[in-house]
């Protein structure tokens, strides 16, 4: 370990007693932010150099606890806090204040931001087996508008400005950055190194990747950085050095998901492979470590997890169960290790062994134990993980944390016309669900000119907050379809109707059932895909209260506040609706 002090030049040149104090200050600050750093967690790096050190850097942090999507918002709350006042968000987007609101809920006009964006893999969740869809080193909580304006653009330069918030700003790139983007994002001067170090860890965590969008990412290459973003970033992290945030954010992350970015403890560790010194053999005392790369004949130890490291599962609905990895890791164990769930309500959750041999704690890949919360009630539930014996002195202790709710409710969601039609693109638009949700999934079909089936994608949104999706890469000639589900804690609602965009536009509705009535403000609004005949509108006393001749699709039939029936000609079920 070492510590860097920053000297504050006082303005006062002749208070010596005073330059002393500011002098102390600096120091206290930043051996308070001194990373915590387990003894031997990156022996694996020493003597590397080139692609062999990379991929030491990918084996060493992809092996980490994959969180809830669910409960990031619980993490954010050690991760992302200000450090003068915890209930504080720490937005790297923007500089309004927004405030935790407890558990898994987000503070009002927040999203869950990956500065990697999702969209940039095949793939998006967790359940699909992306670990980075969840990975907090490179998830931050973010203000709505900023996150929007973000969406999917690379990190870049911007020469004419679209968006600026004081701390995002969003235009067309300067020459030779972007990577064919349209725009880029550039964070403000004092993020710019923590976005360099996360995308860093991100092109090393996740080399084995295959690459949708290559804005800035190469495939089948081993820098997985393309030239012209390694470059920017290498710059933006000389210009920005590592700050007490990202050192403490580093520990709370290990304690979250049991691994680190090596790239803020070791600031000068990009260098060896997009940098200054390509070629060159790493060695951790060149850092201020040391390493024991030889047989270990100290005492017992482990290297992860941590001391009070939390496992937080966030909400399941009863009747689910919800998995995490802890990799046990250790050096010179020479007993099998012990592990028990006890405490409070140690009945929820489960392991599958009590003892984890020696041999295998001790290897490079240590041991994946799994931890398994399976609720038989509703209610919030705690317990602690202990790992003990091996021939440690004492024992680690690990928090458990999980939430228990009823499974939901979900209501049918209605696809709303396509707009923005014009050339390659097209947004998809659906109303709001009637309760929470975690996100939407919309999955789409492409048909050829010939109308043969050429395939069926799905994509999520980024929270259950956002009512339609933008694609960009119809062909001329394609017809593309769509339906919209809502999801919440491993629960879809049923599909909703289908929406058709083809060379003319939206062509029609179709509809899993010929017509669905929605109440909305002042009447009702109507959806179908076929000639449903005439309709009449009924109040609860049977009077008729309106009659409407060939009812057709988007018909908005106006009436007070009320309950009534809406039956047709050509169905047999009356539709009951509350118009508020």
């Amino acid at each position: 370990m070492w510590l860097r002090i920053n000297i504050i030049q006082s303005t006062m040149k002749h208070n010596r007693l005073y330059r002393i104090a500011i002098l102390l200050v600096a120091i206290s600050a930043w051996l308070g932010a001194e990373a915590t750093i387990p003894s031997g967690y990156y022996d694996c790096l020493e003597g590397k150099s080139g692609q062999a050190l990379k991929d030491a850097i990918h084996d060493l942090t992809l092996q980490h606890t994959v969180l809830s999507y669910y409960s990031l918002w619980g993490y954010f709350a050690n991760t992302d806090c200000r450090p003068e006042d915890h209930s504080k968000v720490w937005d790297m987007y923007s500089d309004d204040t927004f405030y935790f609101r407890g558990g898994t809920r987000a503070p009002y006009g927040m999203n869950r931001e990956h500065s990697l964006p999702k969209s940039w893999w095949y793939g998006y969740t967790e359940e699909q087996g992306f670990p980075s869809y969840t990975d907090l080193n490179h998830l931050y909580p973010s203000e709505e508008e900023a996150n929007l304006e973000k969406n999917y653009w690379p990190l870049g330069e911007v020469s004419t400005v679209l968006f600026d918030n004081g701390v995002t700003r969003v235009g067309y790139p300067k020459s030779g950055q972007g990577g064919g983007a349209f725009k880029v994002f550039e964070p403000d001067d004092r993020y710019k190194g923590d976005f360099a170090r996360t995308y860093f860890y991100m092109a090393c965590t996740y080399q084995h990747y295959t690459w949708k969008y290559t804005f800035m990412l190469t495939n089948n290459y081993w820098k997985t950085l393309n030239d012209w973003s390694a470059e920017m970033l290498c710059r933006w992290a000389r210009a920005d050095a590592v700050s007490d945030k990202e050192l403490a954010r580093n520990d709370a992350v290990q304690k979250s998901q049991n691994n680190r970015n090596p790239f803020i403890d070791i600031p000068t560790l990009f260098e060896y492979i997009w940098g200054d010194r390509q070629g060159q053999v790493f060695y951790l005392s060149e850092a201020g470590m040391s390493a024991d790369t030889t047989t270990y004949t100290g005492d017992p130890e482990l290297i992860t997890p941590v001391q009070d490291a939390v496992l937080d599962f966030g909400e399941v609905a009863i009747g689910k169960s919800l998995e995490y990895t802890v990799y046990i890791k250790g050096r010179g164990l020479n007993n099998p290790l012990s592990v028990q769930v006890y405490r409070d309500d140690y009945k929820m959750f489960r392991i599958p062994v009590t003892t984890v041999s020696r041999a295998v704690a001790n290897s490079a890949e240590g041991y994946p134990l799994k931890v398994i919360y399976y609720p038989s009630a509703i209610g919030e539930h705690s317990a602690r993980l202990l790992i003990s014996d091996g021939g440690l002195v004492g024992s680690i202790g690990i928090e458990l944390r999980a939430q228990c709710v009823a499974v939901p409710t979900l209501s049918p969601l209605t696809a709303l016309n396509a707009t923005g039609i014009e050339g390659t693109k097209y947004i998809a638009n659906w109303t709001p669900a009637n309760e929470e949700v975690d996100y939407y999934i919309i999955t789409r079909s492409v048909f050829g000119a010939d109308k043969t089936s050429l395939r069926t994608d799905a994509f999520t949104t980024e929270d259950g907050t956002v009512t339609s999706y933008a694609f960009d890469d119809r062909i001329g000639g394609e017809t593309h379809t769509y339906y919209v589900q809502s999801y919440r804690l491993g629960y879809l609602s049923e599909p909703s109707n289908v929406i058709i965009v083809d060379d003319s536009g939206v062509t029609g509705v179709e509809a899993n059932k010929p017509l669905q009535a929605l109440a909305i403000d002042g009447g009702i609004l109507v959806k179908c895909c076929e000639d449903v005949g005439d309709a009449v509108v009924y109040d609860m006393a049977g009077r008729v209260v309106r009659r409407i001749e060939h009812l057709s699709n988007d018909m908005v039939i106006e009436l007070p506040r009320g309950f009534y029936l809406l039956k047709t000609s050509t169905s047999r079920q009356a539709w009951k609706i509350a118009v508020k």
